[in-house]
């Protein structure tokens, strides 16, 4: 058995302004990786910016990062960052510029390379990246991945390098400004990296440990996500959960993190990828549909009534209704779906983390 997560977390309301002094151990000038809008809304930018100036750290402020952020966004940030002289970086928001920071963090840190070594697999150095989750979703904040977009293949893709963040601070009161779509989303990405650690070629008993406690968490308040869907709310409205909830959604997308950090995700993630890049399907809904069927399949039946006991569901089938429940349906056009069961059968690194042979008739049932 192999178990490693070597990132300090801080899981606390108000961590970021309390462990202020934890800055001051990644360097002397920061890069703030975020998005346009999410984190000035949720005031985990402000909290940042306070701990800084609190610290006498000066910093540099992207927010160019978009939804599945592109190997070209990552660029541009980090060559600002040369220039800057940043030698630390702070992603906050979700998984996007979570991911992009590690992935900026390794170009500006090798200043005679270009982008084409994020694909590489040779050992390289990288600037200490510090993180701050705004969704209850990636878990990017304690894994030592980063997906970006490839635009000139048409899906995303985790770099090569596996970058693990020097500390995470975990507030789940800067969920409180999520759109309904949304955390629903983040929530399902979360639930299916217990699902695709649990029934996982690399699962052993310590890291689903993980997976079985994430399972108790997120199945304890999964129910308050079904009236999130009604119709006559809007899919924008302020959610109405309560500190508990959002604070047990967001323990649970943590420990769903330090999940697939030991084992990697499976097939629902690898066949998510086109569907969010070509349809523009938000990605937790993207994997979303495609785990009904990955229980359905999974040869080990035994494994699969365990991870849906401890989720509280009698049945596939009524795990299936709810998850179409609480995310809708999503029609895939035929030659996009043909086009996606033929890349994951070729995709290597997500069919070692599968433990059964994989077909293409077999796949055909996932949609």
């Amino acid at each position: 058995m192999n178990l490693y997560m070597p990132t300090s977390v801080y899981c606390e309301k108000n961590c970021v302004t309390a462990h202020a002094d934890e800055f001051k151990k990644l360097g002397t000038r920061a890069m703030i990786v975020t998005g346009k809008h999410s984190s000035r809304a949720n005031g985990s930018l402000q909290d940042v910016c306070r701990a800084l100036d609190s610290s006498n750290i000066p910093y540099v402020i992207f927010d160019e990062i978009e939804a599945n952020p592109s190997v070209e966004t990552v660029v541009k940030a980090a060559n600002i960052a040369k220039k800057e002289n940043v030698d630390f970086f702070i992603g906050i928001g979700g998984g996007s510029p979570m991911d992009a920071s590690k992935a900026i963090s390794l170009l500006t840190k090798n200043t005679d390379k270009d982008e084409h070594i994020l694909y590489e697999q040779v050992k390289l150095d990288y600037y200490p990246v510090a993180e701050v989750p705004t969704t209850s979703g990636t878990g990017s904040e304690v894994t030592p991945y980063a997906i970006l977009t490839l635009h000139e293949k048409h899906t995303k893709k985790s770099i090569a390098h596996r970058i693990y963040p020097a500390v995470a601070f975990v507030d789940y009161t800067y969920l409180k400004t999520s759109n309904r779509s949304g955390f629903i989303s983040t929530c399902v990405d979360a639930l299916a990296h217990l699902i695709e650690s649990y029934l996982n070629t690399n699962a052993n008993e310590y890291n689903r440990m993980y997976a079985r406690e994430g399972f108790r968490l997120w199945g304890s308040v999964k129910n308050s996500l079904v009236p999130c869907m009604k119709p006559e709310n809007g899919s924008n409205e302020s959610l109405d959960l309560s500190d508990e909830e959002y604070e047990t959604f967001m323990h649970a997308s943590l420990i769903a993190g330090m999940a697939i950090t030991h084992t990697g995700t499976s097939l629902p993630h690898g066949l998510s990828y086109p569907v969010t890049y070509e349809l523009g399907v938000p990605h937790g809904k993207a994997v979303g549909i495609f785990l009904p069927g990955f229980l359905r399949n999974y040869e080990d039946k035994s494994d699969v009534h365990d991870v849906l006991d401890a989720l509280g569901f009698s049945s596939i089938s009524s795990f299936e209704t709810y998850i179409r429940t609480i995310i809708g349906e999503v029609e895939i056009p035929i030659e996009i779906w043909e086009t996606d069961k033929k890349a994951i059968l070729q995709n290597p690194a997500k069919l070692k983390n599968y433990p059964f042979e994989m077909t293409a008739e077999i796949l055909a049932t996932y949609r």
